[in-house]
């Protein structure tokens, strides 16, 4: 990457100068966006792959082997993405045909299905597509009214919905960041559009909230309500701390007994990170992984076994997901039918049958704070906190990237050792002294 700048002059010039032109990036930027455009033309030449027109597959496993490269940064894919969507759809001002035809005759189900497509091509979640494919929904209702047809959709009707959101349906601001997300997706990948400054939109603002924190003694309570499979999952959420979906996805492969340690794969931001596994649940992990075990061979000996396979690796490796180091820690009672691949499959533990255990517990166990799965998380923290372990430690088991993110919990910390006495208190004290 380090010779783009020198051998500028002889990649893809002609590209190089019709950006310039246009003004659309940075100049300092134009001769790495060539470069990388011109590294897909040659990936794709020597893979006999048909390049002439914007080709989706050929993309995405281009910008896959970019991901796999360890001498690659973060940020290098996106900005090759963004450089293939310039070359194509500016320079070369191509369309997908079968994308123009369906906003062309105004077919919003063909319109959703690319859209759903696309979100697939990506290996964005299934939970992630089931709510970008809602937001979608919503917003060409809300936008194609009378006479307005897909071509017509502009900044402007991106603008009036989240407007719309924001004062007439007045969502959180969590929801309305939610369908900003799946909008822009939406003009970016599907209607090939780019959108004005939306800074001046109207949006749900956010105040800071302190978490809702269980003590010690309150932790100790719950679990001495739960049992079994539930209490094991419970205890791994409290004492890792990790997020209701990772506890869900973990795979067996991901747990390290000897190393005390547990690795998060594709948390949030798509990040991998690690954290503690406790000693307290060593002894009934294993049990468990012993039943999981049992299980998994059951299901191959009658045709089954196989799981879902994260981003490219089922094509890369097609049979891994049959093997034992692949299987999630915490399957499924049941297999079921993959939405997307049409097989049938063991697939993980759902999130609800965890949030209706942990709710159930709470209420057993008499705690009247407003509290959910993801408060074990915040009290983990704390804790931690609280015994003295250093703040940028904490931060790194959590996976947070600001570390002003994790600073929230010294607040709560100090909510709960440092309160000032109260008057009343004082008062009161005042009146049991003693009289000499």
């Amino acid at each position: 990457m380090g010779k783009a700048s020198n051998s500028a002059p002889e990649v893809l010039p002609e590209f190089q100068k019709y950006l310039l032109e246009k003004q659309l990036a940075p100049e300092k930027n134009i001769p790495f966006l060539a470069y990388w455009a011109s590294r897909f033309l040659t990936f794709g030449r020597k893979r006999d792959m048909a390049t002439g027109e914007y080709n989706e597959s050929a993309i995405i496993e281009f910008l896959d082997m970019l991901r796999a490269d360890d001498k690659i940064l973060d940020w290098q894919p996106r900005q090759a993405d963004d450089a293939l969507k310039l070359y194509y759809f500016n320079y070369l001002g191509k369309t997908r045909p079968q994308l123009l035809e369906a906003m062309q005759a105004g077919d919003v189900p063909t319109t959703l299905q690319e859209f759903q497509r696309l979100i697939r091509l990506r290996h964005y979640s299934y939970s992630t597509e089931r709510t970008y494919m809602q937001w979608c929904e919503r917003f060409l209702s809300y936008a194609l009214q009378g006479d307005k047809k897909l071509p017509d959709l502009s900044s402007k009707d991106f603008k009036d919905f989240l407007s719309h959101l924001a004062l007439k349906q007045k969502v959180a601001a969590s929801t309305q960041n939610q369908a900003f997300n799946a909008i822009l997706f939406l003009f970016r990948h599907v209607l090939a559009k780019e959108t004005d400054d939306l800074g001046d939109t109207v949006r749900a603002k956010r105040g800071q909230k302190l978490p809702v924190v269980f003590s010690v003694e309150e932790v100790k309570n719950l679990l001495e309500q739960m049992n079994g499979l539930t209490k094991l999952i419970t205890e791994l959420l409290y004492g890792s701390g990790m997020r209701l979906m990772e506890v869900a996805r973990l795979r067996v492969k991901d747990i390290d007994i000897d190393a005390n340690t547990i690795f998060v794969r594709s948390g949030k931001g798509d990040k991998d990170r690690s954290t503690v596994l406790p000693d307290a649940v060593i002894d009934g992990l294993k049990e468990h992984l012993g039943r999981v075990k049992a299980l998994h061979e059951k299901d191959l000996a009658a045709g089954y076994g196989e799981v879902f396979m994260p981003d490219a690796l089922g094509r890369k490796y097609p049979n891994a997901g049959k093997q034992w180091a692949w299987q999630y820690v915490f399957p499924s009672s049941r297999l079921s039918v993959d939405p997307r691949s049409g097989k049938i499959a063991r697939h993980h533990i759902t999130d609800s049958a965890i949030q209706n255990a942990v709710k159930e517990a709470v209420r057993k166990a008499k705690i009247v704070k407003h509290a959910s799965v993801h408060t074990l998380r915040h009290s983990f923290a704390t804790h931690l906190l609280q015994s003295g372990v250093n703040i940028r430690e904490v931060q790194s088991l959590l996976g947070h990237k600001n570390l002003e993110t994790t600073m929230i919990y010294t607040h709560v910390l100090r909510n709960m050792s440092n309160a000032p006495k109260s008057p009343l208190d004082a008062l009161y004290a005042e009146s049991r002294k003693p009289e000499n």
